[in-house]
């Protein structure tokens, strides 16, 4: 057997033969569109619409959102599993991708397509209903594609450059998350009915360009004072007058209807342009056997450095997610002091600034990896996380608005950094069971992570509707909300994350898999079985 130092040369050069051609790198970070519209997007815009706009109470939109937690917890299981044991002269993984993709961008404006005049408990089973449908086809298109991701090379350096670009694409989508609030809000929406969407739109249309000229010519001759004015009143779209509301609900309606067609878009070019690298050598060839739901679940926990991992995970997945719900009300309340259209628009340049610094956190946190190995980078990514939620104590303040961007910077520089390397370790994970069972069980380990990733993540959503609820925030009292309510949003938006990030840390901590034993563990596979 070679030394350890000539077994982590193919790991560190990446051969030829390890290379993933760019156009697959594409295909495969155009799936994070779903990733972010088709899990993450209702979360947010729930709270506006339902919230906000039409009188639900926040616990209630937190124990629907908690609903969804039990169908993902069945569907995920049932996808993961079904795609391991799937034989198509398509591969196991892009025949579900495809069908999944087309049907979630069909179905996410149905979201909300409700009426305005239903009850509260109406609305709610409405939500759960509409998730009941939705979160079985996420789950035929996402647990194949996180599954395909784990799968697209053996090389341990190359992994994580496959999920830096998936990280990098997802940027785009993520914008249009943080402009759902300003679109929603906008003035257009006042009035506005069905019949006269199209004349809204093109009226948009010629703010934004109006917009855009005038941003030009501002950076052109340096007119920082007009600059000003137009940061302040995102893409151009006006507010409408004073005392007037907007339909944030047509207005949602609106949105995801056109993120629903670009959806559909973008899962036929993962479907197209993707492959399946282990599917021939390591399934057909060899007849791999079915995989019983059983071990989707239970002998997947059973692996050591992948309970580490989903661990770790979902103390960071806990952590995290209240920052969405609680720094979206303490942008509304706290900083705008109830302006909905101000808070939007600072919204949309947080998740601008969120796409730079993420973008500029991939290439950083790269960096580290490939010199100091994934573990150590992953240490690095979650002390910067703590330093980064201490400081939206100060960050998020009325007197100097701006500051909330750096804070949501800040947050973003450092999540990509997490979901690049979480991604990458979770490859190497699948290895190293490989090792042990002699089985590639890439859907068993999407499923079981993502649930408990979603688990974390639902608690927290969880979590924050609740605490708002608890603390006294009352959406009918606009900007006058309680000086407790206020401080209790404050407290919990600085704390929450850094407890949940000590938790991370400490799991990550005992994480097994450093980059000389993957170098190992590669050898003894292609020993027994040969390369891929």
């Amino acid at each position: 057997m070679s030394s350890p130092s000539t077994s982590a040369a193919p790991a560190d050069k990446k051969p030829i033969e390890d290379r993933v051609p760019t156009s697959q790198k594409f295909g495969y970070g155009l799936g994070s569109v779903h990733d972010m519209w088709g899990h993450w997007l209702y979360s947010g815009l729930a709270f506006q619409v339902f919230n906000i706009h039409l009188g639900v109470s926040t616990a209630w939109i937190a124990r629907a959102l908690l609903c969804k937690l039990v169908f993902e917890a069945v569907w995920d299981s049932v996808f993961g599993w079904w795609s391991d044991n799937t034989r198509t002269r398509f591969g196991r993984r892009r025949p579900f991708i495809l069908v999944g993709s087309i049907l979630a961008g069909l179905m996410l404006p149905v979201m909300f397509m409700v009426q305005n005049d239903w009850s509260e408990i109406q609305y709610f089973w409405f939500m759960v209903g509409s998730m009941g449908l939705l979160v079985p086809i996420m789950s035929c298109f996402y647990m194949p594609f996180q599954s395909l991701g784990y799968e697209l090379t053996p090389a341990y350096n190359e992994r994580t450059t496959i999920f830096a670009w998936r990280n990098a694409m997802q940027k785009v989508p993520e914008v249009a998350m943080f402009a759902a609030a300003a679109f929603t809000t906008a003035g257009v929406w006042v009035g506005a009915t069905w019949t006269n969407v199209p004349e809204r739109i093109w009226t948009l249309a010629g703010q934004t360009i109006n917009w855009f000229g005038n941003l030009i010519a501002g950076i052109f001759t340096l007119d920082m004072p007009r600059l000003g004015i137009l940061v302040k009143t995102l893409f151009g779209w006006a507010k409408g007058a004073e005392g007037s509301k907007p339909d944030i609900l047509l207005g949602a309606q609106v949105y995801t209807l056109i993120l629903g067609a670009i959806m559909v878009f973008a899962g036929i070019g993962v479907f197209l342009l993707t492959r399946e690298r282990y599917y021939d050598k390591l399934v057909v060839e060899r007849k791999q056997g079915k995989i019983s739901i059983k071990a989707t679940l239970g002998q997947t926990l059973a692996c050591r450095p992948f309970r580490t991992s989903i661990f770790m995970a979902l103390g960071y997945g806990i952590g995290t997610s209240m920052v969405g719900a609680l720094g979206y009300y303490a942008t509304v309340y706290y900083v705008c002091h109830g302006d909905v259209a101000a808070g939007g628009t600072w919204n949309f340049w947080m998740g601008l600034t969120g796409m730079v610094m993420g973008l500029a956190g991939i290439p950083f946190y790269s960096f580290f990896a490939r010199k100091i190995g994934k573990k150590l980078s992953m240490i690095l990514v979650q002390v910067c996380a703590i330093g980064g939620f201490i400081a939206t104590w100060w960050l998020y303040t009325p007197s100097i608005q701006w500051l909330q961007v750096v804070s949501c910077g800040l947050t973003a520089f450092t999540g990509s950094g997490f979901w690049m390397l979480y991604g990458s370790m979770t490859a190497d994970v699948i290895d190293a069971d490989e090792l042990e069972t002699g089985n590639r069980r890439e859907g068993a380990f999407a499923a079981c992570g993502s649930w408990i990733m979603k688990l974390g993540v639902a608690l927290g959503n969880w979590g924050s509707g609740e605490i708002l609820d608890i603390v006294g925030f009352k959406s009918s009292l606009g900007g006058n909300q309680t000086d407790h309510a206020i401080f209790m949003i404050r407290i919990l938006l600085a704390s929450i994350p850094v407890i949940g990030l000590v938790v991370a840390l400490v799991f990550l901590i005992r994480f097994p898999l450093t980059q000389k034993k993957m170098a190992e563990i590669r050898q003894q596979l292609e020993a027994r079985r040969g390369k891929v």
